[in-house]
């Protein structure tokens, strides 16, 4: 067997105990799953995910963009809760 090394890291607690859950169901105690992660890391030579913001695409932009357009606008008809739609829908397939 290889020479092994001890590594202290930090976790949020919160995390550790959900990781704690997750890495047993998957076959996997924490070590394993930390030196599963950094083989990777060395064979790949990057982290071996994607690493990025969660940034929505101009066709998402463009949607928050309208709604929020549409939110502002006096002329567009506004309810305060659900039964108000309904009966409206309601009212207007009767007419």
């Amino acid at each position: 067997m290889a020479d092994t090394t001890s590594v202290s890291i930090r976790l949020d607690v919160e995390l550790k105990k959900q990781a704690e859950q997750l890495f047993p169901e998957l076959g996997l105690n924490m070590t394993t799953a930390f030196n599963i992660f950094l083989h990777q890391a060395v064979r790949q030579q990057r982290i071996p995910f994607d690493v990025a913001l969660d940034v929505p695409n101009a066709e998402t932009v463009a949607a928050m963009e309208e709604a929020e357009q549409i939110s502002r606008d006096p002329s567009i008809k506004s309810y305060d809760d659900v039964e108000q739609i309904m009966k409206e829908l309601i009212d207007d397939d009767e007419v």
